[in-house]
């Protein structure tokens, strides 16, 4: 931009935006970007979508909590530590005290045997290295010299048996096992589970490690979740000032909050739910000029009452940022009397209550709301099940004296807002949830599909109204707040769509917006044909990850300009944020939100929303060690399944049955050598043009399941399908082979 043109003059660009990037060294933030580039008004909210798009292509990265930085942007020569093997057997490595997502570092082919007389490199180790970019945007590293071992830490399973005592890695992309040091095998038995840092460096064999902690036992109930959690990092108790703070609590009183006992406020849970931080109520609206309306009342736990800003209960929460929900057990946010008691929404118990009353016309279009904070008595505990029985006709003892005073008023209001929520056209992906069933001695007893009932569309949709609700408020108030923001997909993820879209002969026009009605036409379009399920999938990988941000772009997938989170404080620390902004922006009470807090929480939402993906991470980890642990008494059972991923080094296949997810190597799909495709998502092969594609339907075998790490190998049943011959073709290049293991390669990797 001249430093002559107006703000206004000249359309925002991503060059300007790179160049503005490059001159803030990594010190620039949005504000300082928007001031360099002289940007005004709606070229302002331009640049948050520029800098969004940036991040999505990994053009940029974070640096800090509020800055960016050239993500290409390392030093020619640069401190790197070794942090693990691809599948190849190459050493990866990543920069010292680098912040944001490092760039891929690969060591160049035979520089890992160390310099003459030198110990070789391995995971652990720190180098100084010269860096040549590559084609694809990683480096690779040349060893000028080794500078010693950095502070890695692992952690293994001892293995005690015949000959030498052996700590193999729980991450199941470690593929080296490692010796502990003089000494140290005597800390731990045969199966505990230890965190281990590497030992004093040896010129040949394993490497050796020093045993820092036992924290269990492989083999007892619930390793799978133990592993996930250590390995994530996410705390699992609460510090002796929290629990001294809890226990010091008393029971809230009424006060002057708003008497709601006398409404018939009901929760509506999983079956297996421990806390009940929401409740609904809903009846005909008695206002003349609103025929066939409906009025919502939406009451939430009131954490706030309890957590004080700035607190040791408070600072704990923010500290785990949510709770974590594991197969076997919940990692809860906050400490059990509060969640599951003094905040839980108990049957014909009273409860302090934030709430929300909302009204209705007929077709669901909201005309009102209010806040309120109030003290409600529960009228009843039901199930989704439960609920759901009533309303089609068959209702127990209970549900029968709520059935039409409480559950039909529910489920006409619920009408009404569906009726709404089709005509605002949200994205309607449909992606079943596998449930694991775990008993109370650690073993699996089965793997489902969670059914979806309307009980979970009513409870889904009243608790995205009053989301609504609270952003809007919060914005009238003017009081700072955490939205949750869904961003439109990436230009690069919608060309990689059409790309895939094109192979199934459905078409997407680059052109036009992404809008979400859009989506929900192509998968009407591919309902009922045998890529429904891969369609479902490719869309849901396009979308962009909801976050929490103080800037509102809006929610993309729910179609709506305003939200945020504000029915589970419980377990979102989110939620307990706007709960404070609520009370001090609607005057509710003098423990809302403080000036502290409000000044904080653009970096509150930053330390949330990593949070958010540390505990999904885990959560996904310990859900595949557990069905890791319930396939390994099928070993060599065969599987239909369907290909959900297409790498250099072989195929994902996720079985029909249960929804587990595993790999078939590349040296296991025959003897042919096969090629990478990624525009056609296939593995080519380079003789007869035979091809394993993305969604393609195959028979497997199971080959190993490794409960410890939840790696699943199958070997490959399903010959591959015809296809034109030399399709490995890359854009405007040589075909790309995809290395089978054991085959050497030459030269640099592009």
């Amino acid at each position: 931009m001249s430093s002559k043109s107006k703000p206004g003059d000249t359309p925002l660009t991503r060059e300007a935006v790179l160049d503005a990037i490059r001159l803030g060294q990594g010190e620039f933030g949005k504000r300082e970007l928007a001031r360099a580039l002289r940007l005004k008004g709606d070229h302002r909210i331009a640049l948050k979508h520029c800098l969004r798009e940036l991040l999505d292509d990994g053009l940029i990265r974070r640096e800090g909590r509020n800055a960016y930085a050239l993500k290409e942007s390392l030093p020619n020569v640069a401190v790197v530590v070794i942090h693990d093997r691809d599948t190849d057997g190459e050493l990866l490595a990543r920069p010292d005290k680098f912040r944001g997502d490092p760039p891929l570092i690969r060591l160049a082919p035979g520089d890992a045997k160390g310099s003459r007389g030198q110990p070789a490199l391995g995971v652990g180790d720190r180098a100084l290295v010269r860096l040549e970019a590559e084609d694809d945007g990683s480096y690779e590293a040349r060893l000028i010299r080794k500078l010693g071992q950095s502070a890695h830490k692992l952690l293994c399973v001892m293995k005690k048996g015949r000959g030498q005592p052996r700590l193999k890695p729980v991450d199941r992309r470690s593929r080296h096992e490692l010796v502990p040091a003089h000494g140290e095998a005597e800390k731990a038995r045969d199966g505990d589970l230890v965190l281990c840092r590497l030992g004093r460096e040896q010129r040949y064999g394993l490497k050796t490690a020093i045993i820092e902690e036992v924290v269990g036992d492989v083999n007892s109930p619930g390793a799978g979740s133990l592993i996930a959690l250590h390995s994530h990092g996410i705390p699992t108790g609460f510090s002796e000032a929290e629990l001294e703070a809890v226990e010091a609590l008393e029971p809230a009183k009424m006060g002057q909050r708003t008497d709601l006992r006398d409404i018939a406020l009901i929760t509506i849970d999983p079956d297996d739910a421990r806390d009940h931080d929401d409740a609904v109520w809903a009846a005909p609206d008695d206002d003349p000029g609103n025929a066939g309306g409906w009025t919502v009342i939406v009451a939430i736990a009131d954490v706030s009452a309890y957590v004080k800003p700035g607190s040791a209960i408070d600072r704990g929460a923010l500290k785990r940022g949510n709770s974590v929900y594991l197969p076997d057990r919940v990692v809860p946010m906050l400490p059990e009397r509060l969640s599951t008691d003094l905040c839980s929404l108990r049957e014909k118990e009273e409860r302090p209550c934030l709430a929300v009353e909302m009204t209705f016309d007929a077709h669901g279009r909201k005309r009102r709301h209010k806040f309120i904070r109030g003290w409600m008595r529960s009228a009843a505990k039901l199930s989704y099940t439960q609920a759901q029985q009533a309303i089609d006709g068959a209702p127990n003892d209970k549900t029968a004296t709520l059935l039409d005073s409480v559950l039909k008023p529910l489920w006409g209001a619920y009408a009404a807002v569906r009726e709404a929520r089709e005509a605002r056209g949200p994205l309607e992906i449909d992606a079943p949830e596998r449930r694991v069933r775990v008993s109370e001695d650690g073993k699996v007893t089965g793997i489902e599909t969670r059914a979806r009932f309307d009980a979970h569309k009513l409870i889904e949709e009243f608790m995205i109204q009053a989301n609504v609700c609270a952003a809007e408020t919060l914005e009238q108030a003017g009081r700072p707040l955490i939205y949750r923001a869904h961003e439109p997909p990436s230009l690069e993820k919608m060309e990689s769509l059409a790309d895939f879209l094109s192979t199934i002969d459905f078409k997407w026009s680059k052109g036009e917006p992404p809008r979400p009605d859009r989506f929900n036409r192509l998968l009407d379009q591919a309902r009922g044909t045998e890529h429904y399920e891969t369609v479902n999938e490719v869309v849901l990988r396009s979308q962009s990850q909801a976050i929490y941000s103080v800037e509102n772009p809006g929610h993309y997938g729910l179609n709506l300009r305003k939200y945020a989170h504000f029915t589970s404080p419980i377990r979102r620390y989110a939620d307990l944020t706007v709960h404070r902004a609520l009370i001090r922006g609607c005057k509710l009470g003098k423990d809302g939100q403080t000036d502290e807090e409000a000044s904080q929480l653009e970096a509150i939402a930053e330390d949330i929303s990593g949070l958010e993906r540390r505990a999904m991470a885990a959560e996904r980890d310990a859900t595949d060690r557990f069905i890791a642990m319930y396939l390994a008494e099928r070993v060599g059972t065969e599987f239909d399944g369907r290909i959900t991923g297409v790498t250099r080094f072989g195929v994902f296949v996720r079985l029909a049955e249960t929804g587990a997810d595993g790999l078939v190597p590349i040296s296991r799909l025959g003897d042919q050598r096969f090629y990478h495709d990624e525009p056609l998502h296939a593995l080519v092969g380079g003789e007869t043009g035979e091809l394993y594609r993305l969604g393609m339907p195959v028979t497997v075998r199971l080959d190993e399941a490794t409960p410890v790490t939840g790696g699943l190998l199958f070997d490959m049943l399903t010959p591959p399908e015809p296809g034109p011959k030399r399709r490995g073709q890359r854009r405007g290049g040589r075909p790309k082979p995809a290395f089978r293991k054991g085959q050497m390669k030459r030269g640099r990797r592009r």
